[in-house]
């Protein structure tokens, strides 16, 4: 997983934004427009750092496939959380 966060965090040009994204996941669960709202992107950018999430098993969606899916961190995140706040707090602008 830490290598995995690496990559997805620290070594893509999104990984900013998808840092962002599981900072404020981690907080409250929200669905793709509310994330938009609060970190003040746009909503098809929020959309595709959700599937490159989802897709490696960082978060997780409820109620998939219908507009206002609400996102989580997935329960393998959960357990390395604290393998992300270590790569974000030597990557992460805030």
């Amino acid at each position: 997983m830490k290598n995995l966060l690496w990559y997805l965090i620290a070594g893509t040009k999104g990984g900013e934004t998808r840092g962002r994204i599981v900072d404020l996941l981690r907080e409250k669960p929200s669905n793709a427009n509310k994330i938009a709202e609060i970190l003040k992107l746009d909503y098809k950018t929020v959309r595709h750092h959700l599937e490159v999430l989802e897709k490696n098993n960082v978060i997780v969606a409820v109620n998939k496939g219908k507009y206002g899916a609400v996102y989580f961190l997935s329960e393998i995140m959960q357990a390395n959380i604290r393998l992300f706040d270590e790569i974000w707090a030597k990557f992460g602008k805030k």
